[in-house]
């Protein structure tokens, strides 16, 4: 069995015409079996890189050897050991990374894609396992647990979608606009 291995670095990175870091995630989900024979949703989230108890979806930096799609494939597979399909867009978000938050430069500005990803496949080792924890929790959880308001409009528009497909639109964490957020990543 080959080891996987998370790319490093930033040679390849993408930037659009603002100098903003193109970045590409996803909101992996799967469908449950809950009480009473019905399905239920559940997304993935992961520890942040630092540690600590901040869950967030698996994103990174979107280089210029992959598509967007490829990119958030490859993030969901290093940060949270997971393999899927793209079902939806599920937006684009603009937000200042937590690391540049005090500085008054233009650093730091990040445009997001995020992506709705149906996991097909869970891994036991996958390349960030030592620096993350994943954790399978219901939507409602999750909206609880989301600290930026990007992510709760990303989260939003995954449910509003799922829950379509389920044919039952009862369940959805509060709406938020998909515009420009500069909340922290």
């Amino acid at each position: 069995m080959m080891a996987l291995v998370a790319r490093t670095g930033r040679h390849q990175q993408r930037y659009d015409e603002k100098k903003y870091r193109l970045v590409a995630g996803c909101i992996p989900f799967r469908y449950k079996v809950a009480a009473e024979g019905k399905k239920a949703v559940e997304v993935l989230m992961v520890s942040s890189q630092s540690g600590g108890e901040r869950l967030l979806f698996p994103k990174g930096g979107w280089e210029n050897d992959e598509s967007v799609q490829e990119a958030a494939c490859r993030e969901a597979l290093e940060e949270a050991g997971v393999r899927g399909t793209i079902k939806k867009h599920l937006g684009s978000w603009e937000f200042r990374s937590k690391r540049y938050q005090d500085d008054c430069g233009h650093e730091g500005f990040c445009r997001a894609q995020m992506f709705a990803l149906f996991v097909t496949e869970e891994l036991e080792s996958w390349p960030e396992k030592n620096n993350r924890q994943r954790k399978w929790v219901t939507i409602t959880e999750a909206a609880e647990l989301c600290c930026y308001d990007w992510m709760q409009a990303a989260l939003h528009n995954c449910a509003s979608y799922t829950q379509s497909e389920l044919g039952d639109c009862s369940v959805s964490p509060r709406p938020l606009s998909q515009q420009s957020d500069q909340g922290q990543i």
